[in-house]
């Protein structure tokens, strides 16, 4: 600590602490504009100036470090007169009404500047007025923010929330003198720059010249709730603003994974909970109504008129037919009869109860939920290798690091907030290596990119294995200590020489050697992936080679190093770690183990099956098995999952779906699958429910109620507590919300082992944890591994991987590859995004991506219409030119109902994951003329 004088009195300050923070910790409030917490101080706006004894000039205390002695003074005549000019020109230049207050007095219309002015009684001068600065119009170009430059103060927060925060590189500083302005890109309209739309600069402004459009002028709210965002798995905190029981807007709140950052669809894809398709009253299918698995609505289409297929119910009707009915085929054809899919969208506690329901109600462990088709290949390996399937280190660790690989994974759309962590790090010097079959947004801030050819993973992962065992830059104290079956691993890579592979993956056998060197040598070296890695009849093999990369090379179990596989949904680390997998138990354990069978059994009170159940792709092709056969699945329960468009070759999932004999569906909305369901039940969406999530990095993190329900949905705990009940568990779960503390206190039992030390109380405090956490007063673990894996012997064990082909390659008829994925406006099925308004106006129609040399060949223009076909089905789409997709191969995210991605996929699995190769098969494509329009 450093001893120093601040207004008279003794004071102190941590050693590189600027005056302004420690006037702050000592109660007292400098005025600041161009200052906010998590931006880098820039002393530009001079309302923070103070006085230092001795020194001839004021002092910027924002970007002023403490030194020792220093005598400080921050109301001196000198400093109080220089801040209030400063405020009263900046007054001067604003316009009269203004676009931020916080308390409906016009008098104050300014945001952070009136609150100052009212603070150092500042008001403005008419002479001063009389100067005012030619007045910009307004932009309204962007669907989500207004852009009132009159109301700039030039303070560059924005600027940088935009270039240094986010790192988006869209908000710039124009011009000289009285020309300087805020501009987007070359001076472009918003609408029509490249923003993000992340908002970072909305959050940031202070006076209302860049605003949520949602919330402009009064900004009083009736309450503001604390939650976590509802979308990818980095587990983003916010702030709900609620007013007339609707969310208005949504504020950054400073959470470990996003330290205030937030992503378009976390910032502005909230209103789908108020949509008018929102789902509000039971619905039960009519007599005589075939399932028609062809007829799909979606929310690009006019409304189809539910009342067709439907008809509605009470509660106590709707849950007797749903819960009878499973029953009915439980107690006719027995447990195997039955199927269950949980959500990765919900809570930790709906997973947990939904999981229990199916293995103690329905009698089976067939229970599963979008895991299997995002990161199960990945589970696999981890689980096999290092004995656990979550990450070791947090995403922003890789500010630790000193290299970083990026592979099968496009953090800049799909984890949006996570990827500033990466750009950050190449910002200070990280090295990035981004491996990838399509050339994605943060190639222009790696430092090697690898744009290997589709398919060739382990061919190019073997290679640098064999470059780091030839070349002696292995750990041998860390081999020797922590690593088994290195000789096998050894023999096994010596014929994948970077020269063998270079034709095989594409890439120059020196790269390869340069980046596999880089990556061994580096004090810190972490892998971070994501589906694109894990979505293949290889994806196990994919994730074994990046396991024993960090292995030989001991990076791993090390603050920058590790493995991280970004996961994909809210809660999908959340629902694998409670249970909601037809192989395993709470917290991985294997329901045919033995131990493991009898601990449950004991805790749950019941007899349990030990036979591993169905995966999701396997339960629909046993949906369509003949009538005879014993392993026929014949009901399913789903809550929160839309296989009807996440499955791969959805032609044959949604005929799987629609042969059930009793299918209830848990939904916000008449989903895809829905429509093909015997009973709905409206359900909760996030910010209508209380619970906690864990994301990505293993934070167990706290969600809290917002909105009251619409209409009479209900909650989904209450759910599923209901059809349990009416199957005959004596479930009795009470308290607040359905009872989740409860329900939460009982998996924390199931799950001792990792969370033993997070009680509810905890959460409630706290916010987040990270697990592993093993007691009360235990910090909790960001690293892990750090000197044993939780292996049978402690050690990783390698699997060697040899060449396995996809398993529909290209040929003449089918002559482009397909790869699916996401985008960063939608999210999964659409179902939720699709249905918020600023969402689908930024990106309102499906696309296929193609290589420009590709189109022109094609003879198809960028927006023109152009087919897709596989031996399995075909859409019609827009064509979006992208010469990052490489030639031959085509991208279409698989959000749009009307141009289904999943109608073309192959669903062949994984063998040992037994997820499906969404980021492979065969494919043609040509132009088309546009379609009739919907009607």
């Amino acid at each position: 600590m450093i001893s120093f004088t601040l207004d008279g009195q003794p004071c102190e300050a941590h050693e590189g602490e600027t005056i302004l923070k420690a006037a702050e910790r000592a109660g007292v409030n400098v005025p600041r504009l161009c200052y906010v917490d998590g931006l880098r101080p820039d002393g530009n706006c001079r309302a923070c100036v103070v006085e230092v004894q001795g020194e001839r000039t004021l002092a910027a205390s924002c970007c002023r470090a403490v030194q020792p002695g220093m005598v400080v003074q921050t109301q001196s005549d000198r400093a109080r007169k220089s801040q209030q000019m400063v405020l009263e020109m900046l007054l001067a230049d604003l316009p009269e009404t203004g676009y931020q207050w916080n308390d409906g007095d016009a008098a104050r219309p300014h945001g952070e500047l009136s609150h100052w002015a009212d603070e150092l009684g500042v008001s403005p001068r008419p002479a001063l007025k009389a100067l005012q600065r030619r007045q910009p119009e307004a932009d309204l170009s962007h669907p989500a923010m207004a852009v009132n430059l009159d109301a700039c103060i030039q303070c560059t927060r924005c600027v940088r929330a935009c270039r240094e925060a986010q790192v988006n590189d869209v908000i710039g500083y124009l011009g000289r003198g009285g020309e300087a302005h805020i501009a987007f890109d070359l001076d472009d309209p918003m609408g029509a720059s490249t923003c993000v739309a992340c908002g970072e600069c909305v959050q940031a402004c202070p006076t209302g010249a860049l605003s949520p459009k949602t919330l402009i002028g009064d900004q009083r709210v009736d309450r503001e709730v604390d939650s976590v965002c509802p979308y990818c798995g980095v587990g983003c905190l916010l702030t709900y603003q609620v007013k007339g029981e609707r969310i208005v807007a949504v504020k950054g709140r400073d959470g470990p994974a996003n330290a205030s950052r937030l992503c378009v669809k976390g910032r502005f894809g909230f209103d789908y909970v108020n949509h008018p398709q929102r789902l509000t009253t039971p619905l039960i299918r009519k007599p005589g109504v075939a399932k028609d698995a062809g007829a799909q609505h979606h929310p690009g289409q006019p409304p189809r008129d539910w009342r067709e297929v439907f008809r509605e119910a009470t509660w106590e009707e709707a849950l007797e037919a749903a819960a009878g009915g499973l029953k009915r085929l439980r107690d006719q054809h027995g447990p195997a009869a039955l199927a269950g899919f949980g959500s990765a969208k919900g809570s930790n506690e709906e997973a947990y109860l939904f999981q229990k329901l199916v293995r103690t109600g329905f009698g089976s462990n067939n229970v599963d939920h979008c895991t299997r088709l995002c990161h199960a290949s990945s589970v696999a390996a981890l689980l096999e290798g290092v004995g656990s399937g979550a990450v070791s280190n947090p995403v922003n660790d890789v500010q630790h690091a000193g290299l970083v690989i990026i592979i099968g994974a496009n953090p800049a759309q799909n984890h949006p907030v996570a990827a500033t962590w990466m750009k950050n790090a190449a910002q200070r010097g990280t090295k990035i290596v981004l491996a990838d079959p399509r050339r994605t947004d943060l190639a222009r801030h790696a430092w090697r990119t690898l744009q290997f050819k589709a398919d060739s993973d382990v061919a190019l992962l073997n290679a640098m294995l064999h470059t780091i065992i030839d070349e002696g830059l292995t750990d041998p104290a860390f081999i020797a200590e922590r690593v088994d079956h290195f000789e096998a691993l050894k023999a096994s890579v010596a014929a994948f020489s970077p020269e063998v592979c270079e034709p095989i993956c594409g890439i120059p056998a020196a790269t390869l050697r340069e980046v596999a060197r880089a990556y061994a040598t580096s004090p810190a070296s972490m892998i971070l992936w994501g589906m694109g890695v894990s979505q293949h009849v290889h994806g196990t093999d994919n994730a074994r080679c990046l396991i024993a990369l960090a292995a030989i090379t001991g990076q791993i179990g090390k603050p920058g190093s590790g493995l991280h596989p970004l996961r994909g949904q809210n809660n999908v680390q959340g629902a694998s770690d409670a249970g909601l997998i037809p192989m395993m138990f709470p917290d991985y354990q294997r329901v045919s183990k033995p131990e493991a069978h009898a601990w449950f059994e004991n805790f749950w009170g019941t007899k349990l099956d030990d036979r591993p159940g169905l995966t999701v792709v396997e339960v629909l092709h046993h949906a369509l098995k003949d009538e005879g056969d014993p392993k026929k699945i014949r009901g399913m329960y789903i809550m929160g999952e839309n296989p009807a468009m996440s499955d791969p070759d959805l032609a044959h999932a949604r005929a799987g779906l629609a042969n059930l004999e009793h299918m209830v569906v848990q939904d916000l909305f008449l989903t895809e699958t829905a429509w093909l369901a015997d009973v709905v039940l409206p359900a909760s969406a996030w910010p209508e429910k209380t619970g906690t999530v864990t994301n990505t990095d293993r934070m167990v993190q706290m969600g809290r109620r917002a909105l009251e329900l619409p209409g009479d949905a209900r909650p989904d705990l209450w759910i599923i507590q209901q059809i349990a009940q009416r199957m005959g568990l004596p479930w009795r779960y009470e308290g607040p919300e359905s009872g989740v503390a409860q329900v939460y206190e009982e998996m924390r039992q199931a799950m001792h082992g990792v969370i033993a030390g997070i009680s509810w109380e905890r959460l409630e405090r706290e916010d987040s944890v990270t697990y592993p956490c093993l007691t009360a007063d235990d910090p909790g673990q960001p690293i892990v591994f750090t000197d044993r894996f939780p292996t049978s012997d402690g050690r990783v064990q390698l699997v060697p991987a040899q060449l396995v082909p996809a398993d529909e390659r290209p040929d003449g008829d089918y002559p482009f590859v397909l790869i699916t994925g996401r985008q960063l406006e939608h999210w999964h099925t659409g179902s939720m995004t699709r249905r918020a308004e600023v969402l689908d106006a930024l990106e309102p129609t499906p696309t296929a991506s193609l290589h420009g040399q590709d189109l022109e060949r094609l003879g198809i223009v960028p927006g023109g219409w152009l087919q897709v076909a596989s031996r399995r089905g075909s859409v019609r789409l827009r064509a979006r030119r992208d010469d990052g997709t490489p030639l031959g191969a085509v991208f279409i995210p698989f959000a749009f109902a009307e141009a289904a991605a999943n109608l073309l996929t192959n669903p062949a699995l994984d063998p040992f994951g037994k997820i499906p190769e969404f980021k492979y098969c065969a494919v043609q494509v040509g132009p088309v003329q546009a379609p009739a329009p919907l009607g």
